[in-house]
C-alpha cells in the first residue's frame, strides 16, 4: 500500500552524527527467501536499522494476532541486537515508509499486567515510536450498531470495567478513569472514517492480497455466516464450547442478511480487565452503563504508560457460545484495518529530529550489548 504523498521535511539523521557499531549500522540485503513462519515464497527486503529508526509500535496479545500483523510488513527488517533488560521478542519490519515493531504478549501470558510489561519494555527499546497500536480480537456487544462477528471495532475511549470499590456488599463503584487515544492519531482515524463515507475499505483487497501470498494462512480466510449465531442473551449456552447441538434453535435471533460480506467498522468505547467476559446479560448491563460496543483484556495495562489506539475484530459475541471458530478471521480483520489506517498517516508526522546531547554518552547508552 503506497504511503500517502507528503512533503519532506529536514531531518538530521542521528547516525550521522553518533557513530554507531558495525553491527548496528545500516545494511541492506535483498534477496527471494523462504518465509518458514508464514509460509511463502517473497522478496524480502533484510534491513537493518537503528532502535531510532522505528516509529510505530504495534502490539499483540495472541499468536494469532502476531501472524496477522506479520502477513501484512511490505518488507522484512533484520532482527537488532537483544537487549539483555527487555524479555520482548520483535519483529521489525516497513508498511510503506513506516518503519514498524511488532511485539506479542508471552504465550498464555493475557491480560492487562503483562501487557504493561510488553509496552514499557517497547517504549524502552524503541524511543522514537511516535504512534502506537493495539490490534487484535475481542468480544463484542450484538445489540450496539448491529456489530457482528469479523466486524472491526475502532476505540474512541478505553473504560477498565473491572476496577473499583464495593461498599457494604453494594454494586462495584468504577474508579477507573476512561483514556481516549492521542489526538494524533484519531486524526488519522477521522480521515479514514470520512473517506469510508464515499469510498469502500480496503479491508478485504489487504486480505485478499495477504492470502495468496501466504497458502498456509487459509485459517485465516472468513468462516461460513451460518457459522455467525447470535442467542437470546437470557438463553446460556448448552454442552461443548465448540459445538451448539444441544442448544435450542428457537433461542436463536434473527436478524437482516447483510448485502455481502465485507466487515463492517464501528467506533467506540472499548471495555477492558483482567477477566473474559462470557455472561450475555452482564455484558448487556455494562454495555448500557458504559456505552460499551467491544469487551477486551488487555488495553487498560497499555493506556497510561502506552497511550495507543486499539482496534479489535470480533470473535465472539461476549456470552456463554465462546469458541475459536472465527478468532483468525478476526485477528485478520483488525491487522488490515491497522494496515489502511498506516496508509493515512504521513510518515514524516511520526519522525521527530533528534536532540544531539553528549555524542559518546548517548551511544554508549543506546548500543552497549
Amino acid at each position: 500500500m503506497n504511503a500517502p504523498d507528503c512533503k519532506k521535511r529536514d531531518r538530521i539523521d542521528i547516525d550521522d552524527e553518533i557513530p554507531a557499531p558495525d553491527d548496528l549500522k545500516r545494511k541492506r540485503f535483498d534477496y527471494d527467501g523462504y518465509d518458514e513462519h508464514l509460509g511463502h515464497i517473497r522478496e524480502r527486503s533484510l534491513t537493518r536499522l537503528s532502535y531510532n529508526d522505528y516509529t510505530v509500535g504495534w502490539i499483540c496479545a495472541l499468536y494469532i494476532e502476531m501472524a496477522a500483523a506479520e502477513a501484512m510488513l511490505d518488507n522484512v527488517h533484520d532482527s537488532l541486537p537483544k537487549d539483555p533488560n527487555d524479555s520482548n521478542t520483535y519483529t521489525v519490519g516497513s508498511i510503506g515508509r513506516h518503519n514498524i515493531v511488532i511485539a506479542s504478549l508471552p504465550a498464555n501470558g493475557y491480560g492487562t499486567i503483562n501487557a504493561a510489561t510488553v509496552a514499557n519494555n517497547m517504549d524502552r527499546t524503541f524511543p522514537s515510536i511516535r504512534v502506537r497500536l493495539m490490534v487484535g480480537i475481542g468480544g463484542g456487544v450484538p445489540r450496539k450498531a448491529d456489530v457482528r462477528l469479523g466486524d472491526v471495532v475502532v476505540s474512541t475511549e478505553v473504560v477498565q470495567y473491572d476496577i473499583g470499590k464495593i461498599v457494604r456488599d453494594g454494586p462495584l463503584d468504577r474508579t477507573g478513569i476512561p483514556r481516549k487515544p492521542p489526538p494524533a492519531v484519531m486524526t488519522a482515524v477521522a480521515k479514514l472514517r470520512a473517506n469510508h463515507e464515499s469510498k469502500p475499505s480496503k479491508i478485504p483487497s489487504i486480505l485478499s492480497e495477504i492470502f495468496q501470498r501466504n497458502p498456509l494462512m487459509s485459517q485465516y480466510g472468513r468462516p461460513s455466516s451460518l457459522l455467525d449465531r447470535l442467542f437470546d442473551s437470557g438463553y446460556d449456552h448448552v454442552g461443548s464450547m465448540d459445538s451448539c447441538v444441544g442448544c435450542d434453535k428457537s433461542k436463536l435471533l434473527e436478524r437482516s442478511p447483510r448485502s455481502d460480506e465485507t466487515p463492517k467498522i464501528h467506533y467506540g468505547v472499548v471495555a477492558s480487565g483482567n477477566q473474559v467476559m462470557k455472561h450475555a446479560k452482564t455484558r448487556d448491563r455494562l454495555a448500557r452503563e458504559l456505552d460499551i460496543i467491544c469487551f477486551e483484556m488487555e488495553a487498560a495495562g497499555l493506556i497510561d504508560s502506552f497511550p495507543c489506539l486499539v482496534i479489535r475484530g470480533i470473535c465472539d459475541y461476549s456470552d456463554s457460545y465462546k469458541n475459536k471458530q472465527w478468532q483468525e478471521y478476526a485477528a485478520a480483520t483488525a491487522a488490515a484495518y491497522a494496515k489502511e489506517l498506516l496508509s493515512i498517516i504521513c510518515p514524516n508526522e511520526t519522525q521527530t529530529r533528534p536532540t544531539i546531547t553528549t555524542p559518546s554518552i548517548t551511544a554508549k547508552t543506546k548500543f552497549e550489548a
